[in-house]
């Protein structure tokens, strides 16, 4: 069963809700509530990677997120952190969150691999062609598909060479990092082929840029309920191409979205009021 990785972001610039859950109190309440709506996993984080997001220290970052890893965790929530910096993942870890999520896949910080391979922590590994000042620069693609699978499974390797089991890692194929429109459509069409990859999968469109021109000629006419409708199918489809988790900022249109796909498929036969 495909799971549902929540969105708590703690910072004042994020794409959708930067600014929302600033305050770690507000941030530790939102993710109860996406807890409540049928979140399975809280991914934290202090760092904008919206494009042309400017980067925070290390320590600014922490600030932001520990106590708000800390309170969720002990709160029984299971809880990832969301950066690209090694220390903010071995503080993050040790205050309680179980997976290291980084949307660099290890490249932004060259102790990442070596960090969280001394820890008990699960990596998501996503695919990365440069930071958010400039992440475009690199969608240049000859087979967008075949091109991400191969630069994910080089870092699969990178990190068993850091001692990291393949069975700890999951992969990201990064929509929206360094892909534009059509190419992140295609690497849509194409996840059987990172499924079969054998690791986990982890797939985020929440709300993302290529929703919005999917839906209006604007971008800026597609409103944020509108996006989190088009997730919802996104990552139902997803769900029936075998992923093992979305990623999204509305759990619980997602959740009823992924309820209603496994009946679809026959894979969810239990309760059910019909007429």
């Amino acid at each position: 069963m495909t799971l549902i990785m929540g969105v708590v972001n703690v910072t004042p610039d994020s794409f959708s809700d930067g600014g929302r859950y600033v305050d770690a109190e507000a941030a530790v309440g939102h993710g109860l509530r996406l807890r409540a709506q049928g979140a399975d996993i809280l991914d934290v984080g202090g760092e904008s990677t919206r494009p042309g997001a400017e980067r925070v220290s290390p320590e600014v970052e922490q600030e932001r997120v520990l106590p708000v890893v800390r309170a969720l965790a002990d709160a029984g929530v299971v809880v990832s952190i969301d950066t690209m910096n090694a220390s903010t993942a071995a503080a993050a870890v040790e205050a309680g969150a179980r997976i290291v999520n980084d949307v660099s896949g290890g490249m932004a910080d060259p102790a990442m691999l070596a960090t969280v391979a001394s820890t008990a922590a699960d990596v998501v590994l996503q695919h990365w062609r440069g930071h958010s000042a400039d992440m475009y620069a690199g969608a240049v693609y000859d087979d967008v598909v075949a091109d991400v699978a191969g630069e994910l499974a080089a870092r699969v390797e990178a990190a068993a060479a850091a001692g990291i089991d393949p069975s700890r890692v999951i992969v990201d194929p990064g929509i929206g990092f360094g892909k534009r429109g059509e190419q992140n459509w295609e690497t849509l069409r194409g996840l059987h082929r990172f499924v079969a990859m054998g690791q986990r999968v982890l797939i985020g469109t929440s709300r993302k840029r290529f929703l919005a021109e999917a839906l209006a000629e604007d971008p800026a006419d597609a409103s944020e309920a509108r996006r989190d409708l088009a997730t919802a199918v996104t990552s139902a489809l997803a769900a029936q191409a075998g992923v093992w988790a979305v990623r999204v900022h509305d759990v619980a249109a997602t959740r009823d979205a992924l309820v209603v796909a496994r009946r679809w498929a026959g894979a969810d036969r239990s309760g059910g009021r019909e007429g």
